[in-house]
């Protein structure tokens, strides 16, 4: 009898511990909803050459540093934004490039955001322009603290940034979502066949910006679809038609779409990880 009841309770053991489609599918989950939580906390470097035919020669190798989509909130904290402008200045950029959305939803967060970010160093000065939800929250408050702390805010206006003897124009945009984009202002005052380089918000402006003739635009927005299942690429290999991150282009036009540090709606990414973008400008022949 003894027997019979170990041997009814090793099957029961093994029946339990044994594979089935419920809970390896129960367990796939566990693994993905883990790594999702994990993710807003992992933040990413990622490093690009861009080979631009106007840049001038004196300003090749030009080191950029793209920060977006900061979303300070309870869901992106005051650990997040440090981090991500402690390892942004260790970059040693000559110029910094913000492209909006820095809180997502109440007023309380624009100023610590707007403390932690005037921390951020470069050589040659730090630039930005709004999001969708800076104006839903308050555009003028954010522009304002922006400006106290040295940031130049570039509201579809555009300045020529000179360095090293050299220049292009350098200009920014407010967001398309809200109706407030005005590209031909912000290139107003540019020269044919200078370089340009453009801040947005939104990728969406690229067919436009490609018409304007500008060289590069670096946007965010996307949050690099936050939780993905796909690569950028096709299985043919090119890229989709959507360009959610990483760099792409449109004719003589090239974008740079960036992941983005913070999370909308809920606290999770997956397959994204937060990202601080360090774009090296070089001279194309």
């Amino acid at each position: 009898m003894a027997k019979k009841i170990t041997g009814w309770r090793e099957r029961r053991r093994v029946a339990r511990t044994r594979a089935t489609p419920l809970r390896t599918l129960t367990a796939g989950l566990a693994q993905v909803a883990r790594a999702a939580f994990a993710e807003p906390y992992q933040l990413a470097v990622e490093r690009h050459a861009v080979a631009l035919p106007r840049l001038p020669r004196a300003l090749d190798g030009l080191r950029v540093v793209h920060l977006s989509d900061i979303h300070h909130s309870p869901f992106t904290g005051r650990e997040q934004v440090e981090r991500a402008v402690e390892v942004a200045n260790s970059l040693q950029p000559d110029i910094i490039a913000l492209t909006g959305d820095y809180i997502s939803h109440e007023r309380e967060y624009i100023q610590p955001c707007a403390e932690m970010l005037g921390r951020l160093r470069a050589r040659r000065g730090v630039y930005a322009v709004l999001g969708n939800h800076d104006n839903w929250v308050d555009a003028r408050l954010i522009t304002d603290l922006f400006r106290a702390e040295g940031i130049k805010v570039l509201v579809n206006e555009g300045m020529r940034f000179e360095d090293r003897g050299a220049s292009f124009w350098l200009a920014g945009v407010d967001d398309t979502m809200v109706g407030l984009e005005d590209l031909p202002l912000a290139l107003a005052g540019s020269r044919e066949d200078e370089l340009k380089l453009l801040l947005a918000h939104n990728p969406v402006i690229l067919r436009r910006a490609a018409r304007a003739g500008v060289d590069l635009v670096l946007s965010g927005h996307t949050h690099g679809g936050q939780i993905t299942w796909r690569s950028e690429r096709s299985a043919s290999g090119r890229v989709r038609r959507r360009i959610l991150r990483g760099l792409g282009r449109r004719g003589n036009t090239q974008i740079y779409v960036t992941r983005g540090l913070g999370t909308v709606v809920l606290p999770l990414r997956y397959g994204c990880l937060p990202e601080v973008s360090l774009l090296q400008l070089r001279c194309a022949e």
